[in-house]
């Protein structure tokens, strides 16, 4: 049936039926925006760790990454670790999120950059979520294609994946996508790893592998399309760019603690740098096992078919068209969020109850799933997906991180940097008959440092923003999850707090000198400022996610040289 087994199918349907019973048994949870958006902000580490890894993981990154690796070897892993370097940052980035107290990343913009760039941070919002619905639909499309031999082709198991992410989503909101993206995240956890043992059964052992691939198969670097100088200028790339992806305004700011989004956020992505190993060794096994494949990306749903027993490819289906579920949803969320706050609250009903605001956002989230299929169906491939995210979230980066660390800087400079960022792309991306057609990295080496010049000296030439705006936003950087009393007594509004927040004692001993001040908020104070007991929990938090990135790729060398 559909070219799988019965028993896979049954499997497949027993899944999907307990995924969808847990959208709708949330919806009574679901009595306002901000539980619709960020779950009341009452999410506790375990299940913060699984929004990350959950959200963070769908098929698309085994289908570019197995695809890759199977023409190239293991360098295909960069299409993932491109964010490994990234990783120890959210440790830092985290509580920044939550202490602002927003709802969406256009909340930032607008409160720190004015209306105009709210509006427009929003539209680059709900186009990278149109994009990512896409992308995700294409992959897990793709995958199921060679799953079946093509009994469900691409284009129908897109549709029906739509319809079945579109129907928990629409009831359960943040609740039932943060619930849901821990089971699948254990699942795709299991399942990816799952492949390797049988991929070496098949062919004899590892050594059989080295034997007989070229010995470039398992470099981390290769001598065409991931090449050192992409690596670099990729990883530089995702820094500025991750955060600005406007689903992290939730996955770090809808715990009930900063601690919490810390640890889910950082931890969440490091289990997912573990499962993209698996995801590279797949595709260098399959290069051996399943050569002269016309679409490479077909590679990890062949191997799927190939190797797996009847059962587990319906399981591993299952988990991977509901990985693409949590996040679609999730995406869903966040896209009807930055309309429903930064477009229709402030330019179409300023005014309403929130059960009519909740009733614009579900139907908003519709809006971006079907954007999102369109995307899906004319897509060529998932790795030029890829590509285009990565620049088109650039663009609103560089503003993200000098409003973090420069109070100077100014919605002049944002926009400025955005326009020349973007004029840099158009002219060098083979976009244009009258420009060029530079590689990826080259065109990085470009815009990046012209978008933070351009940021720089445009916002010293310009008039500063509104003292209170400054005041307003500053003071929710520097006052901890807990100390809310404080911000009241200034008069700063808190946009959602949270229903389970415990506030501090009002002593002398304030969470910021018991290690809780921050240090990219207060970076340009430093040396003279900083001591370590007020920024022990960054300092200590990164360091530590340091020491796990050298320890992963230390375990990556290791691994690659096993039965060389």
């Amino acid at each position: 049936m559909f070219g799988l087994a019965t028993l896979d199918v049954v499997v497949i349907g027993a899944y999907f039926a307990v995924l969808t019973g847990i959208g709708v048994s949330t919806y009574s949870s679901i009595k306002n925006t901000g539980d619709f958006f960020m779950g009341g902000r009452r999410f506790g580490k375990l299940l913060m760790v699984g929004h990350a890894l959950g959200t963070g993981t769908h098929t698309d990154q085994p289908v570019t990454v197995a695809g890759a690796s199977y023409q190239i070897g293991l360098a295909g892993i960069w299409y993932q670790w491109v964010w490994m370097f990234s990783t120890p940052f959210f440790w830092v980035l985290a509580p920044i999120y939550r202490r602002l107290r927003y709802i969406t990343t256009g909340d930032f913009f607008e409160r720190r950059y004015g209306q105009s760039l709210g509006a427009a941070y929003a539209i680059m919002g709900l186009v990278y979520f149109t994009l990512n619905c896409g992308l995700m639909l294409k992959g897990t499309g793709t995958t199921i294609d060679a799953i079946t031999g093509g009994e469900v082709p691409t284009e129908a198991a897109i549709v029906i994946m739509t319809i079945l992410f579109v129907t928990y989503s629409l009831v359960g909101g943040i609740v039932a996508a943060v619930i849901t993206d821990f089971i699948q995240g254990v699942f795709i956890l299991i399942l990816s790893f799952l492949l390797i043992p049988f991929a070496l059964n098949a062919a004899g052992g590892i050594a059989a592998y080295h034997d007989g691939l070229d010995p470039g198969m398992f470099s981390f670097v290769a001598p065409a399309e991931v090449t050192l100088f992409f690596i670099v200028m990729s990883v530089v790339n995702g820094l500025v760019s991750i955060v600005v992806q406007p689903h992290h305004m939730a996955i770090g700011g809808a715990g009930k603690e900063e601690i919490a989004g810390r640890i889910g956020w950082t931890y969440g992505n490091f289990i997912k740098r573990i499962l993209t190993l698996a995801w590279a060794f797949t595709g260098v096994f399959a290069a051996l096992l399943f050569p002269g494949l016309e679409d490479r990306e077909m590679a990890f749903g062949t191997a799927v078919n190939a190797l797996l027993p009847a059962g587990l490819v319906g399981l591993m289906v299952a988990s991977m068209a509901a990985a693409v579920m949590s996040s679609c949803d999730s995406f869903m969320v966040g896209g009807s969020a930055l309309f429903t706050r930064n477009f229709y609250r402030r330019y179409f009903k300023k005014s309403a109850d929130e059960k009519h605001y909740l009733r614009v956002a579900r139907l908003a989230s519709l809006f971006v799933v079907i954007g999102g299929l369109m995307f899906a169906l004319v897509l060529p491939t998932v790795v030029e997906g890829v590509t285009i995210i990565w620049k088109f979230t650039a663009l609103f980066g560089v503003g993200f991180w000098v409003a973090l660390v420069w109070e100077r800087a100014n919605r002049f400079g944002v926009w400025v940097s955005v326009i020349a960022m973007g004029g840099c792309i158009l002219m060098t991306g083979g976009y244009l008959p009258f420009g060029y057609d530079w590689s990826l990295p080259q065109q990085i080496a470009l815009y990046l440092p012209v978008g933070f010049a351009s940021m720089i000296f445009v916002s010293l030439l310009t008039p500063r923003e509104p003292a209170e705006n400054l005041r307003q936003f500053y003071g929710l950087l520097r006052t901890p999850v807990g100390e809310e009393y404080k911000l009241k007594e200034q008069g700063i509004e808190i946009i959602l707090e949270g229903e389970n927040i415990e506030q501090a004692e009002r002593s002398e001993a304030a969470l910021t000198e018991r290690g809780h001040s921050l240090v990219l908020v207060d970076l340009l104070k430093f040396p003279g400022a900083f001591t370590f007991a007020r920024y022990r929990i960054d300092v200590l938090g990164f360091l530590a996610a340091c020491a796990v990135v050298a320890l992963l790729f230390a375990l990556g060398f290791a691994t690659s040289r096993i039965g060389a």
